[in-house]
């Protein structure tokens, strides 16, 4: 019996301890959690922000987004204290890196260097004076738990360039999961003989924020008409358009004169080959393959930047005319639920920039529509919302190459990916876009990044790096 008292309480005492231990160690998995979405939730903004497209640092617009105010800083400190850390919220030290310097103003970072294209952001969370319950008799009341995440925003538009010394380096292509099927030639319709990505090195040809929907300081903001290469009349496969007989291949600011076409600033573009199966698909398709790509995601695969299309990849098919089924307005209709296709200057239902199709000041406004799933659903018509189902990505394909258009299929070299906003659909399906940035696919590798990073709709995917 004495033995056993004794043991007693060795056993009790490192039963005490094993609970206090393991109250610490959940503690701690709680903080790196916390940590880990808080970072990620403040690459996110920078992501849809376009600030990857201002490498120059264009009059210090970053600071509205990573400044000790900004953005992605408030969206960081949201999302920690949100999760109580030991029955406690916590507020982070949200950090911005590049070059070897770390800043909490991401302004102060040195304009057109690494942080310009693969903006790095850290999360740092630290816990004092956690309860425990045996350990306190010993006097024991100064526990402490930290943990540290860092999220990269990855754009690899010439990244090689910053990152490794100089073009030497490889930059490994982005894969975006979600890619509505409209494939654009590289031209940019508000700077006339200019080209979005370079493709050389895949770096931005016109960096830069611009306002108003206009082309001021960089194609950020620009504001055009997408309008699908396809004759309206041909109800069998997609014919080019053309300019008095002559067909016309996919390129910006077409004008015919006839109804159906918006006229400059417009880019023509041709459909992609819709590939299954396609995902997310809301409850207001009418079936048809292309549409259900555009109100939800089509194959990734069918979208690879940087590498040259296997067989059956790649491909623009040329064997529909999806415009004569209205195919395009119903997807996009149904997608960012606008309800008048008619109405081209103002929400009919649908999220709108601040103000319409021209936004006039930076970071862009994105405000909840009244048939939106934020507006409706959760009752923020109206106000200020950070996501939304009108910011799309397109493929950038290498329009060197000319597009066959006798009903085919044409092999193309996708070297970039835009990110716009819809503003609109015309009962004609053309679409009214604003760009909201713009990435191209770099130097080279052979497996794009997807599936290890949080890409979502962005051609600028983030993920969760090991701090060095």
């Amino acid at each position: 019996m004495v033995l056993v008292a004794i043991a007693m309480v060795a056993i009790i005492a490192m039963a005490a301890l094993s609970i206090d231990v393991i109250t610490l160690y959940l503690a701690r998995e709680e903080a790196q959690r916390s940590a880990d979405q808080a970072a990620l939730a403040a690459a996110r903004v920078i992501s849809i922000s376009g600030m990857t497209g201002d490498p120059n640092n264009s009059a210090l617009s970053w600071q509205a987004i990573c400044g000790p105010g900004g953005f992605a800083t408030q969206a960081a400190t949201a999302v920690a204290t949100e999760s109580a850390v030991g029955g406690t919220a916590d507020s982070p030290t949200v950090t911005y890196s590049a070059g070897g310097m770390t800043k909490d103003d991401c302004s102060a970072l040195t304009a057109g260097g690494p942080f310009s294209v693969n903006p790095i952001v850290t999360v740092q969370l630290t816990r004092a004076s956690l309860p425990t319950f045996f350990s306190r008799i010993w006097g024991n009341t100064g526990n402490t738990v930290s943990a540290s995440a860092t999220a990269e925003v990855l754009n690899p538009s010439a990244s090689d360039l910053n990152t490794n010394g100089g073009p030497t380096g490889t930059v490994t292509p982005v894969l975006p999961s979600c890619v509505k099927p409209w494939v654009v030639p590289n031209q940019d319709p508000l700077n006339p003989g200019n080209s979005f990505v370079s493709t050389t090195d895949g770096s931005i040809k016109n960096p830069g924020i611009s306002l108003n929907g206009g082309n001021a300081t960089g194609v950020i903001g620009e504001t055009f008409w997408l309008v699908l290469d396809c004759q309206h009349n041909n109800p069998s496969y997609c014919q080019l358009r053309q300019v008095r007989g002559v067909p016309v291949q996919p390129s910006a600011n077409y004008s015919s004169g006839v109804p159906s076409n918006e006229g400059p600033p417009n880019l023509l573009y041709v459909p992609g080959q819709v590939g299954t199966p396609v995902t997310a698909i809301p409850s207001c398709t009418q079936g048809d393959p292309y549409e259900e790509a555009i109100e939800g995601c089509d194959s990734a695969t069918n979208y690879q930047c940087g590498v040259q299309p296997p067989a059956g990849t790649n491909v623009v098919d040329m064997s529909r005319n999806p415009d004569r089924s209205g195919a395009t307005t119903n997807g996009v209709q149904c997608l960012i639920q606008q309800a008048d296709a008619t109405n081209k200057t103002s929400s009919s239902g649908q999220d709108t920039l601040s103000p319409f199709a021209a936004p006039s000041a930076y970071p862009f406004q994105i405000l909840a529509g009244s048939n939106s799933a934020l507006g409706k659903k959760v009752g923020l018509n109206g106000t200020s919302v950070s996501s939304s189902n009108s910011i799309v990505s397109l493929p950038i394909f290498d329009n060197s190459v000319s597009i066959n258009d006798t009903g085919t299929t044409t092999p193309v070299t996708f070297i970039g990916f835009l990110q716009v906003f819809i503003n609109a659909v015309d009962q004609y399906g053309n679409v009214n876009v604003t760009v909201l940035n713009v990435a191209g696919c770099g130097n080279g590798g052979t497996v794009p990044v997807g599936s290890g990073a949080v890409t979502g709709t962005s051609p600028v995917p983030i993920r969760l790096v090991t701090p060095p």
